[in-house]
C-alpha cells in the first residue's frame, strides 16, 4: 500500500511539473532563429520569443530540439505546447495545426553564381538556365511550376545546393531569403544574393487546433513585441548582417510585416 501511495504521489508530481511548464518544440539547426550555441544551449530569435511567451503566461519554458518533420506530430500528440521553428504558415499545415499571427515576412529568393548573367527573377525563365533546388522545399515546388524552360537539379542538402552555385555548375539556387543571405556571406567571392522575393511567405507560431486561449495570449505577446521595439532589439542582437544586406537592396526587413 505504501508503495502504491508513493507511486501515486510521484505520478501526481510529474503531472504537476509538466502542467506548469510551457514545452516549445524547435529544430535548432537554423541560425540565427534557432541553433545550439557554443555552450550547448539552444539559442536564437525564436528562443527569445518563446521565453517572452512563457513570461506572459507565468510558466517555466522548456525547449525540445526535434527534427523539423516531427514537430507537427509532437504538437498534435501533446508532447509540446507550441512550435517556434521558423515555420511557414502554409494552407497544407493549417489542415492539421493552427497558427498565430505572423511574426516574420520572408520569401523565396535567389543565390546566383558570380559569373552568371542572371540579374533578376525574370532572367530565371531564359531558356537554358540551370537551377538547383533542395528536394521537398517550397523552392522546388515554385521552380517546377514556373520554370518550364530551365534544367532543374534537385539535391537533398543545403551544402550540396550551395556548392553547385559556388562551382559554377548552375546559374542559381532558389531557397528562403534568410538562408540565401547567410550562405552568400560565406561564399561572397563566388556568389550573389538576389533577395527580391519570388514569392512572399510568413512564419508563425504553431499551436494545437482549438486552443484559442493560448493562441490569443501568443498573439498578444507578438503584438507587444512589435510595438515596444523587442523585435528591433532581437534584430540588432542576432541579425545585424542580414538587416544590412536587405537595407542595401532596398527591401523591407523580415520583421516589417506591412
Amino acid at each position: 500500500m505504501l508503495r502504491f501511495l508513493a507511486l501515486s504521489l510521484l505520478f501526481t508530481l510529474c503531472a504537476c511539473s509538466r502542467s506548469n511548464k510551457l514545452i516549445i518544440g524547435t529544430d535548432a539547426t537554423y541560425p540565427p532563429f534557432e541553433y545550439v550555441d557554443e555552450n550547448g544551449q539552444i539559442s536564437g530569435v525564436d528562443i527569445e520569443v518563446g521565453r517572452e511567451i512563457g513570461k506572459a503566461l507565468g510558466r517555466e519554458v522548456e525547449f525540445k530540439n526535434i527534427n523539423f518533420d516531427g514537430l507537427i506530430t509532437a504538437l498534435r500528440t501533446g508532447s509540446i505546447d507550441l512550435v517556434l521553428s521558423s515555420m511557414t504558415a502554409t494552407p497544407e499545415r493549417r489542415k492539421s495545426i493552427d497558427f498565430s499571427e505572423p511574426y516574420v515576412r520572408t520569401g523565396l529568393s535567389i543565390l546566383a553564381a558570380k559569373d552568371s548573367t542572371l540579374q533578376n527573377a525574370a532572367d530565371l525563365k531564359t531558356a537554358g538556365r540551370k537551377i538547383v533546388v533542395r528536394l521537398g522545399t517550397t523552392g522546388e515546388t515554385w521552380a517546377r511550376q514556373n520554370l518550364s524552360e530551365a534544367k532543374i537539379i534537385a539535391l537533398d542538402a543545403d551544402v550540396s545546393c550551395v556548392m553547385e552555385v559556388v562551382n559554377g555548375n548552375v546559374d542559381a539556387w532558389i531557397y528562403d531569403q534568410l538562408s540565401i543571405m547567410n550562405y552568400q556571406a560565406k561564399h561572397a567571392e563566388k556568389t550573389r544574393a538576389l533577395l527580391t522575393p519570388l514569392r512572399e511567405e510568413v512564419w508563425a507560431v504553431g499551436l494545437k487546433q482549438g486552443n484559442e486561449e493560448l493562441k490569443a495570449k501568443v498573439n498578444e505577446v507578438l503584438a507587444r513585441m512589435r510595438s515596444d521595439g523587442s523585435f528591433t532589439k532581437l534584430a540588432e542582437r542576432f541579425m545585424a548582417k542580414e538587416k544590412q544586406m536587405m537595407t542595401a537592396q532596398g527591401l523591407p526587413f523580415v520583421f516589417e510585416l506591412k
